[in-house]
């Protein structure tokens, strides 16, 4: 390559770097922008959507459609029944989703798209709330709005200040502003959330009680605690489990036996085949309820440098185990 060659794949690096440098300036500033403009519209607009009966309804065209999707989505995973409905579909029959319980949050920067516009009438006389959230409080949108949430940006990220870049990041911003206000005012919490996402790392945690992950029955490890030492080892190798648990006759803890108890009577160059399960095991063994959250037991087990943990009943029963394999297994850890 020679040297005017690498001086202009310098100069064109240079360039990309500024430009994308400014156009982080320039969507921060946007976002910055809005705090001082968030005041009693906002305040009404979380009134008017906490008062309705029916769903939120996102509407927009284009990039203001696509941020208007992502709004909805977010609205509906934090509390707010929301859903996106396509302006130019909307004529031609999606209108029919939208109800005279439900309220319109309208997105468009300009205020005056066509689609939309189209739609304000009939929005009107089904009698269904209309928010706007537009840069332009002189526009359609806005005068046919109950309430105006302004967008307004000093420009584009865009050199020729044409394509929809700051302006979305607005939006975008001030309906994360609108979800967050709303799922506070609702008392939204962790577990609220992951019931809306069964399938994610914090469902998974917040929903999966130890009842759902624990071994039962047959499954699980126990003798008596008269039972001999071998009587202890095969119960032990035949459930895999790596203890036992030393029950009475009524099914009651007294004790657990382990791996690691069983190294240390090596070490202590015990009898094993005068040894009773009673006199192994290790009393007031570490336990936890069907009921209680999964995550918790693999705390129990992290914070005591344990590997299983025995599930008592109300009664104090034995009725179950859980081992960290079983955790990871349903992804708890």
């Amino acid at each position: 390559m020679t040297a005017s060659a690498h001086q202009t794949s310098g100069s064109s690096a240079q360039r990309a770097i500024t430009l994308a440098r400014e156009t982080l300036d320039i969507e921060a500033a946007a976002v910055l922008g809005l705090k001082d403009r968030i005041g009693e519209p906002f305040a009404k607009a979380v009134e008017l959507i906490l008062a309705i009966q029916g769903r939120v309804v996102v509407m927009g065209m284009g990039k203001s459609g696509h941020v208007g999707r992502k709004i909805a989505a977010t609205l509906a995973s934090t509390g707010t029944p929301a859903l996106f409905v396509h302006p130019a579909e909307a004529s031609h029959g999606d209108l029919g989703m939208i109800t005279a319980q439900d309220l319109v949050l309208a997105i468009s920067n300009s205020g005056e798209s066509q689609e939309m516009a189209v739609l304000l009438p009939v929005l009107k006389r089904l009698g269904a709330p209309l928010i706007a959230m537009t840069g332009n409080a002189q526009s359609t949108m806005a005068q046919h709005a109950e309430l105006w949430l302004d967008s307004a940006v000093a420009k584009e990220a865009c050199p020729l200040n044409l394509a929809p870049t700051a302006s979305t990041i607005a939006q975008m911003a001030l309906g994360d502003a609108l979800a967050v206000a709303l799922l506070d005012a609702r008392g939204f919490k962790a577990e609220d959330f992951a019931r809306s996402h069964p399938g994610g790392a914090l469902g998974r945690k917040l929903l999966t009680h130890v009842s759902d992950v624990m071994r039962s029955g047959e499954a699980v490890p126990r003798v008596a605690p008269d039972a001999t030492f071998s009587e202890l080892m095969r119960e032990m190798s035949a459930k895999g489990l790596g203890a036992a648990a030393i029950v009475d006759g009524e099914g009651r803890v007294l004790g657990i036996f382990t791996d690691g108890d069983l190294r240390r009577l090596i070490e202590q160059g015990r009898d094993l085949r005068s040894t009773r399960a009673s006199d192994a095991m290790h009393p007031a063994p570490r336990t936890i309820g069907p009921h209680a959250l999964a995550v918790d037991a693999a705390e129990l087990m992290e914070l005591h440098r344990i590997t299983s943990v025995l599930v008592l009943d109300a009664q104090g029963r034995l009725c179950g185990a859980v081992t960290s394999n079983d955790l990871m297994r349903a992804k708890v850890i």
